[in-house]
């Protein structure tokens, strides 16, 4: 495999892998291997549609690419089903932060609601600290740095997100970094969860919204302006807020204005917006239009057993699709950085020793490759 200089390198799977990556969008839930839910449905007899790991990966990958959002959160029933004893939470969780070291990932925020978890009698709290410690553990077992992110539910009753948030800032000391609603967006807005975000704002907490995936620009306006949000979860949708002409934005609403204006970090999950048909093609998908005009864009995996995807997979398909350089791939990753919910001294702790030099390093062993 040739490997060309400078601003023609050849972004290959390995490449990529061994640049360090930062992943803000990833759901807990959304990520187990086969293998492991293989065992755990084994522990408690849960039923499952397959019990060979090659063939339950691809019941999972095609629920997901049914072609929609709702066929593809059929899936978590399963994942769900077995994540109900602390045995299964901190296995998931450290298991999870293995997978990110593997996948050349430095920083993780991961997600997941509590509410879903205590089929078998476990609290909120005791959820919570078994999933910290498994994540701690894998931190400290594979120098992967992370944060926890608590989900609230928009299909729910809002009394539920009033106490995930109240988990959430309960916990920002133990390495939960955010609030996040979660769900079908069609028909649940997320202005039915008011208290649960007020609760958020006034405790100075950090706040994440799935939000213009399956509906509109409106979803992402709430999200922004009842809601208070400091990021857009997918935020395709925007795109229906700006006319465009070969990639080029000629004019832009007022919603469109803001985000970029107020530099309110997108999180772009390509493969998941592809199976959910939130995008029927990738040739349509607004990230190229967002990315080359200045949105701080950043890309994830959303849910990698049901995308069978990893991060590094998500910029492969970019820099295929998009024809992304490694500058490009390494803007991403900074975006990402600069939108994380650790403390600014940890960002720049990562930008800095981590991240910066990773990329110094992959240019560097590039150019010595290419004089040889």
């Amino acid at each position: 495999m040739s490997i060309m200089s400078s601003k023609g390198i050849t972004l290959t799977k390995d490449l990529l892998n061994r640049a360090p990556k930062v992943l803000l969008h990833d759901h807990l839930d959304g990520g187990l291997r086969p293998e492991t839910i293989i065992d755990l449905a084994n522990q408690t007899n849960f039923e499952l549609p397959e019990r060979d790991p090659g063939r339950l990966t691809k019941w999972f990958h095609e629920g997901a690419t049914r072609g929609s959002l709702s066929e593809y959160l059929k899936g978590f029933r399963v994942t769900i089903g077995v994540m109900q004893t602390e045995e299964a939470l901190y296995r998931v969780a450290y298991e999870m932060m293995e997978d990110m070291y593997k996948d050349g990932v430095a920083y993780v925020e991961t997600r997941f609601s509590p509410l879903f978890h205590t089929e078998q009698g476990l609290n909120y709290d005791q959820i919570i600290e078994t999933v910290l410690r498994g994540l701690r553990d894998g931190a400290r077992a594979f120098n992967v740095r992370f944060g926890l992110i608590i989900c609230a539910m928009r299909n729910l009753p809002p009394s539920g997100s009033v106490k995930m948030a109240e988990c959430a800032v309960r916990y920002r000391e133990q390495g939960v970094v955010g609030f996040d609603l979660a769900g079908d967006e069609l028909g649940h807005p997320p202005k039915d969860h008011l208290d649960a975000f007020y609760y958020i704002q006034r405790n100075n907490f950090f706040i994440t919204i799935h939000s213009g995936e399956a509906f509109g620009k409106e979803s992402i306006w709430q999200a922004l302006q009842f809601c208070g949000t400091h990021r857009i979860g997918h935020g395709t949708r925007l795109k229906d807020d700006m006319m465009e002409s070969d990639d080029k934005i000629v004019e832009m609403g007022n919603l469109s204005r803001y985000v970029l204006d107020r530099r309110v970090p997108l999180e772009i999950c390509l493969s998941s917006n592809l199976h959910t048909t939130s995008m029927r093609s990738l040739h349509y998908h607004p990230f190229p239009l967002f990315f080359k005009n200045g949105f701080r864009v950043t890309l994830n995996t959303d849910n990698r057993l049901m995308s069978n995807t990893t991060q590094t997979n998500e910029f492969f398909v970019a820099a295929k699709e998009f024809a992304l350089t490694l500058d490009d791939v390494e803007k991403l990753t900074l975006n990402a950085m600069k939108s994380a919910f650790i403390s600014f001294q940890e960002r720049l702790d990562l930008i800095y020793n981590v991240i910066k030099p990773g990329f110094a390093e992959l240019r560097a062993g590039i150019e010595s490759a290419v004089s040889e």
